[in-house]
């Protein structure tokens, strides 16, 4: 019996050449940051999770590191924005940083929005770095039953 060990060079060089492929189109992928070109800020997009209730919608966002008057929360077009930018830490302007993943830059997420949304009672809460937005339904219109006479 042999052991036949994997080769990850074929996957590692595609997955590189995918991630060149997004990076030159500027997209950046959902949670991920990119560098602007001759820039030292980073765009990036808040991950968010998207629940339907009976009578709402709630989008839950993560913003950790945010404060809330960072957050800018518009709906245009039938669209909900959450946009805003963070500054970079600058406590360690002496020495070396030898790993840095924290997020700082503008960010922005948009989540296309259904029919059904009453725009103008729209609620958000943030607490914890976790923004909750609130997106009440318009009550459907029951049919009525007509009797014939």
């Amino acid at each position: 019996m042999s052991i036949i060990g994997f080769d990850d060079r074929l996957e590692h060089q595609v997955n590189r050449l995918f991630d060149d492929f997004v990076r030159d189109l500027g997209v950046t992928r959902r949670g991920e940051t990119t560098r602007r070109p001759n820039n030292d800020r980073q765009k990036w997009a808040p991950l968010v999770d998207v629940h339907e209730r009976d009578k709402d919608y709630i989008v839950t966002a993560e913003l950790p590191g945010v404060k809330k008057d960072q957050i800018n929360l518009d709906v245009r077009e039938n669209t909900l924005v959450i946009s805003g930018e963070t500054k970079k830490d600058q406590q360690y302007n002496e020495g070396n940083t030898h790993i840095r993943e924290r997020r700082w830059g503008s960010f922005s997420r948009s989540i296309s929005l259904p029919n059904n949304v009453k725009s103008a009672e729209i609620s958000a809460k943030f607490n914890d770095g976790v923004l909750e937005v609130t997106l009440p339904k318009i009550e459907a219109v029951q049919p009525k039953k007509i009797t014939i006479d």
